[in-house]
């Protein structure tokens, strides 16, 4: 082989190697478990902003007797690393009960009871306050590719999408179990629902994982059977789910064909989780407990084709 020649090929092969290996690092990067509960107060939702690489945590900020309800002004967003480090605790205040927390853009997309709040990422400020008419518990939010915004009122089991800031009704009626937890993938948007509630939040039947078509609204089951008082929901990387029982404080594994496992068992309180594929990270915020923790899950995929 000519000098020239044989120079391409050392050095292409040892490219190809020096890529393999980042891969392989990547494939295997871990994040330690980690643990944060100073000053926080009913941390509902966890969201890792992939444009920033930042943990957002939103707490309610329940006074003695309040409700998630409550429009008292106590309610806060928080700035974290993904690995636990507090950088801004009051990051974002003013807000009442925010909830569901999603990015588009550089925008945090936040639900806060009636209406659905936007702040710039790299600021800070509070850009907008959109009401949304008749809405009573606004709660998780998710955002399509074309920047539409879609939140779920699980106490009236209707979804508003809101487009060039201008909110409208996407789906409504018993049918939708009112929805909690909201994922918008390809032309569909994963829903996780509650069932219906009583006065207590307690449901005679619980609620399914399924599908809306994003253009009929057309629903598709995923879970057959009813699964939980559902609220957090994030892919898993491969075509299934990670989903979160509020009420009965579990953290389950949805495959795309429905099938269902459990993986963690908690206190109730298990809310609007994160999950970082990539090292298989679970966030959760424990919010009857005040305090938002990080858990590694391979263990729990060892013996799995996850």
């Amino acid at each position: 082989m000519p000098t020239l020649a044989r120079a391409i090929a050392t050095r292409n092969a040892t490219t190809i190697a020096a890529l393999l290996a980042l891969l392989a690092a990547c494939a295997t990067v871990r994040i330690e478990p980690w643990s944060v509960s100073e000053g926080l107060n009913a941390p509902e939702s966890t969201y890792l902003d992939p444009g920033s690489g930042l943990l957002f945590v939103s707490q309610v900020g329940l006074r003695p007797g309040g409700t998630p309800m409550d429009k008292d002004g106590n309610g806060v967003i928080s700035k974290l690393t993904r690995d636990g480090k507090v950088l801004a605790a009051n990051w974002v205040t003013g807000l009442n009960s925010p909830k569901g927390l999603r990015s588009h853009g550089g925008t945090l997309w936040v639900s806060d009871v009636d209406e659905v709040v936007s702040i710039d990422i790299a600021s800070g400020r509070i850009l907008s306050r959109i009401k949304v008419e008749g809405a009573k518990f606004l709660n998780d939010v998710a955002t399509g590719p074309d920047g539409a915004v879609y939140v779920s009122d699980m106490l009236t089991s209707k979804i508003h999408r809101i487009k060039d800031g201008r909110p409208s009704v996407f789906a409504e009626g018993d049918q939708l179990e009112y929805p909690n937890g909201l994922l918008v993938e390809g032309d569909s948007l994963v829903v996780a629902a509650w069932g219906k509630p009583e006065a207590d939040f307690s449901t005679k039947v619980p609620g399914h994982l399924y599908r809306l078509n994003l253009t009929s609204a057309a629903k598709t089951l995923i879970t057959p059977k009813p699964t939980g008082n559902l609220d957090g929901l994030e892919s898993d990387g491969r075509g299934g789910y990670i989903v979160s029982d509020w009420v009965a404080g579990k953290v389950y594994h949805i495959a795309g064909n429905g099938d269902t496992r459990l993986l963690k068992q908690f206190k109730q309180g298990t809310a609007d989780i994160a999950y970082l594929p990539e090292s298989r990270t679970l966030i959760v915020p424990h919010m009857l407990e005040n305090r938002v923790q990080a858990y590694d899950l391979s263990a729990e995929f060892k013996s799995s084709t996850y």
